[in-house]
């Protein structure tokens, strides 16, 4: 193996060991963290109208403490950003915005679903929205730091 397939053999290595490790978390953080409890009575929660929570945290921004929007905006978006910066340099397939945005469509729908089904939280559409628009801020931020080695 010469040295430069073997550093990108541990470039990936590494890499896919923080990913894994920082989807754990972020599993944790979906299903368990911040306080979440599972509500068995009532009906599911869901919001199935594209930016209505989003315009809901805007009109009420004096209304709401800052974390509480600062958290479901900009945190929607922040969090995902590490799978846009990874997914594409581990997985040459993902690198256009088309491709890596609709497996991760795929992948939020069915966390969001599961959030929902489990009670520990709502489906909202504004979610799936802003964790993909997250997911391509990462892609851009990869593409343009490395754009020699990412097409």
């Amino acid at each position: 193996m010469s040295k430069s397939k073997f550093i990108i053999w541990i470039r990936n290595i590494v890499l896919t060991i923080l990913i894994v490790s920082y989807s754990a978390c972020l599993l944790y953080w979906m299903f368990i963290g911040f306080g979440r409890e599972r509500h068995a009575d009532g009906p599911l929660n869901y919001n199935l109208i594209p930016f209505e929570t989003i315009k809901l945290y805007i009109r009420n921004m004096g209304q709401l403490p800052n974390w509480t929007w600062i958290i479901n905006l900009f945190g929607n978006v922040a969090v995902f950003i590490p799978f846009g910066l990874t997914l594409p340099v581990l997985f040459p397939k993902l690198r256009s915005y088309w491709r890596l945005g609709s497996y991760f469509v795929m992948i939020v729908l069915f966390l969001e679903v599961s959030q929902m089904l489990l009670r520990v939280g709502s489906f909202d559409i504004d979610d799936v929205i802003l964790n993909v628009l997250g997911v391509w801020i990462g892609y851009s931020m990869i593409r343009s730091l490395l754009r020699r080695y990412i097409s």
